[in-house]
């Protein structure tokens, strides 16, 4: 799908794409967070049909329910494409020493080989995870890997290294 992007000073950033069939939208992303889902009108593309404005919480939810059945699907086609694939869910717990510091403190990637592709937490999903992502006490790793490679990320997180 080709999304259209363009800057808009002092507001944020609009995206515009057409579906397959034929429907445009666009989503007009503002710097607070607020997110507005236009639904263009099919006879005139400078015109809407229709605005929904979500909150920032309300959009959260929306790209969680959206980007969380997309890594399911690529976490069960990576299992059955590669030998010996394994994922877990990885706890850090108060006795973490990466309790509250970054995913890239871990280094988990480089020392293991495995990689954490959703931090899973109270409040939601946070998707492909920067190395500036910062752990709390209670968040989930979706981690994937060799079993040898998932295991010692679940090392590392204990502090057992």
């Amino acid at each position: 799908m080709d999304v259209e992007r363009t800057e808009l000073p002092g507001i944020g950033v609009r995206f515009e794409f057409e579906t397959k069939r034929h429907v445009r939208l666009g989503i007009v992303a503002h710097r607070e967070g607020r997110r507005d889902f236009i639904i263009y009108d099919p006879d005139d593309p400078d015109s809407m049909l229709d605005c929904i404005v979500f909150s920032a919480d309300e959009s959260a939810a929306i790209g969680e329910l959206l980007g969380g059945a997309r890594i399911v699907e690529k976490l069960n086609r990576l299992h059955h494409e590669i030998d010996n694939l394994v994922s877990r869910q990885l706890s850090v717990d108060a006795t973490s020493p990466y309790a509250e510091r970054t995913l890239g403190d871990t280094r988990a990637r480089t020392r293991t080989g495995a990689s954490i592709v959703a931090i899973v937490r109270t409040d939601g999903v946070e998707t492909g995870p920067a190395p500036s992502a910062k752990l709390h006490v209670g968040d989930r790793l979706v981690t994937i890997g060799t079993q040898e490679a998932v295991d010692a990320v679940d090392g590392i997180l204990r502090g057992i290294e």
